[in-house]
């Protein structure tokens, strides 16, 4: 196992190598990390666990045109030349095509928990001061602006208006960073994000009160 992953931290540290960097290596080992900490308290299958983890944005739809099934088959490729068995792949792609924000009604009704402990820790890893730096740091990236006011978040969108929205940094809290706390899985999870969500609405207020120069 450890051979494992070691080869998978290897293959995903060569392919993100010039990842944006929201959504590289150090996204993935944090993310890796929130998992085995919250699957310490689960009955889980925890080389899936790790696997997913590592593996989860090896494709990230939104850097390859859209391409949801890319994810996914580079991970099946990689762990059957690793000589996985096809149960462990098939558990582990079903992590990738299934952990993302934008995918949420679509997601299956019982989810493995093993998807549920990668889920909570990828979406930890956008909340709290983490999840502030890489807000701005994706929107420098499409050259969003940081807040327009006025501009109301579009709350409760469809997967396509979610994935063409190109509004605020500063609304994206609203759109998305905001709701996660409520869509924890796990005890562990729900303990975690609701530190960091608090963290989040305490930088909103100073936001907002240094954006009208009241302090």
């Amino acid at each position: 196992m450890q051979n494992l992953i070691k080869n998978t931290i290897a293959y995903v540290q060569q392919e993100l190598e010039h990842a944006e960097s929201g959504h590289d290596w150090f996204h993935i080992e944090r993310v890796w990390k929130l998992s085995k900490k919250i699957a310490e308290d689960q009955e889980c299958n925890l080389l899936v666990v790790e696997l997913g983890a590592l593996l989860h944005d090896i494709a990230d739809s939104k850097f390859h045109n859209g391409d949801e099934e890319l994810g996914p088959k580079k991970a099946a490729e990689f762990l059957k030349a690793q000589q996985v068995t096809q149960e462990i792949i098939s558990q582990v792609t079903h992590i990738i095509k299934n952990i993302s924000f934008k995918n949420r009604n679509e997601a299956p009704l019982n989810k493995s928990i093993e998807l549920q402990i990668v889920q909570d820790a990828d979406r930890i890893d956008a909340l709290g001061a983490i999840g502030i730096a890489r807000t701005f740091n994706f929107g420098g990236y499409k050259n969003n602006p940081i807040h327009l006011p006025g501009e109301k978040p579009k709350l409760n969108q469809s997967k396509e208006e979610y994935k063409k929205s190109n509004g605020s940094s500063i609304n994206h809290f609203y759109e998305k960073l905001l709701l996660l706390k409520d869509m924890m899985n796990t005890q562990k999870g729900k303990e975690i994000a609701s530190k960091r969500h608090q963290y989040m609405e305490d930088f909103l207020k100073e936001f907002f009160s240094e954006w009208e120069a009241e302090k």
